[in-house]
């Protein structure tokens, strides 16, 4: 069984004709310049799938059937952008083409609601009854629309769902008090995360950096001055928390897949994950193998862009060139803030630069009690009712800060970006 790692080893052969074939004809010599002034790169268009570790373009056949070798197949995407999804059913579709033990995980369902899966594929649900018993607007938020072909998909063929996630609270408390701090008995069955790669780190240390403000100047309240170097902000004990927090997603997702895995079918897994999770093997590749698989397949897709530069050679086994844009699909208002369901209301865990929520001066550790005069009990709720918000609408909130009561208008722009 060919290794994944490996996609496409089995070309090897043709290519090494292909340069002795090129040997034979010996082109007129160049001047100097010429030699020196390499071909300009040909950036490869949308549609193509292409090996990050050379730039080669390569057949999508070749690599489904590649993949299809593999125990697992974790296909990455951007949650919000359709063509990711389409490209996640088309592997999809060609992965079923050779295998009925198949079985397809999704980020977006944490293990709670697995229940609502099962009766989902038997049937026996319309598409709303389904999002409603799963939680869809609570748990994960994004437009049902994006991943619905998807759950379709399973059910037309009675392949078996898996939810990979746990709760979001079970993540917010490792990323407030850490992995450590968290009871057993809390930790809804996840085993020790393996420790992060002084690589992984380094990339998560660089996403932490941009939501870590300024350093105050000195002798100033409030004032901005540098922004903390990224050594600084990686000795930050709230970064180890983050770390460690990504690590409870990454270690979660990948015992699911195990388990489905090695259930009585034993299927090929696919998972529906974000990219960020499996960008280099350093997120759940990286805890399956401390699970004891390492036959795992990981595809991605990347921007005109992306694969025009040079990537990184173990960015993933294949990647695919999609257009990052959704035509027709309507701007949505955002508050720019990362929000979670507390007791008494919705805790702000961060405020993004620039953001709504930062001109309206909220700040990370604000409860939100009220929004548009109505009593918050979740964060699905605040979410709604933001997406509910017009251009250039007012939104009053309520909100408590330490022992203060404080009403606060977010003001929309008057055109969504």
């Amino acid at each position: 069984m060919p290794s994944p790692s490996n996609l496409l080893s089995a070309l090897s052969g043709c290519l090494a004709v292909a340069v002795l074939l090129a040997a034979v004809a010996v082109p007129p010599r160049q001047s100097l310049a010429e030699e020196r002034d390499p071909p300009p790169r040909v950036c490869p268009a949308a549609g193509t799938w292409m090996d990050p570790a050379n730039g080669r373009r390569l057949s999508h056949r070749d690599v489904v059937a590649a993949a299809a070798e593999a125990e697992i197949v974790l296909l990455g995407e951007s949650h919000d952008q359709a063509d990711h999804h389409r490209w996640q059913l088309s592997v999809l579709a060609g992965l079923h083409a050779k295998t009925d033990r198949l079985a397809v995980g999704f980020e977006s369902f944490p293990r709670s609601v697995q229940p609502a899966l099962d009766t989902w594929v038997e049937g026996e649900w319309t598409e709303g009854t389904f999002l409603k018993e799963a939680r869809w607007s609570e748990v994960w938020g994004m437009e049902p629309g994006l991943y619905l072909p998807l759950f379709d998909f399973a059910r037309l063929y009675r392949l078996p769902m898996v939810a990979l996630n746990v709760e979001r609270k079970l993540v917010s408390k490792v990323g407030q008090e850490g992995w450590a701090a968290v009871p057993v008995e809390e930790r809804e069955g996840l085993g020790d995360p393996k420790p992060a790669s002084a690589a992984y780190r380094l990339s998560l240390g660089k996403v932490y950096r941009q939501h870590v403000p300024a350093k105050p100047k000195d002798g100033e309240h409030g004032g901005e001055g540098e922004k903390m170097t990224l050594e600084e902000v990686m000795a930050l004990p709230a970064f180890d928390r983050f770390v460690e927090a990504q690590l409870t997603w990454d270690r979660a997702m990948a015992e699911a897949l195990a388990a489905a895995r090695n259930g009585s079918r034993r299927p090929q897994v696919v998972g529906i994950v974000g990219s960020g999770h499996l960008q280099n093997r350093h997120g759940i590749p990286h805890q399956l193998s401390d699970l004891g698989i390492d036959e795992v397949a990981v595809l991605l897709p990347v921007t005109p862009e992306e694969a025009c530069e040079t990537l990184d050679p173990g960015l993933a086994d294949a990647v695919f060139v999609v257009e990052r844009k959704d035509v027709g699909k309507r701007p949505k208002p955002r508050l720019g803030v990362i929000i979670e369901t507390a007791e008494e209301g919705v805790r702000i865990r961060n405020v993004a630069e620039g953001s709504v929520a930062a001109a309206a001066e909220l700040q990370a550790g604000d409860l939100v009690r009220e929004a548009a005069g109505l009593a918050l009990e979740r964060h699905s709720q605040l979410i709604e009712i933001v997406q509910r918000q017009a251009p250039g609408t007012w939104l009053p909130l309520r909100v408590q800060r330490g022992e203060e009561t404080l009403d606060v208008i977010a003001r929309f722009p008057t055109a969504f970006e």
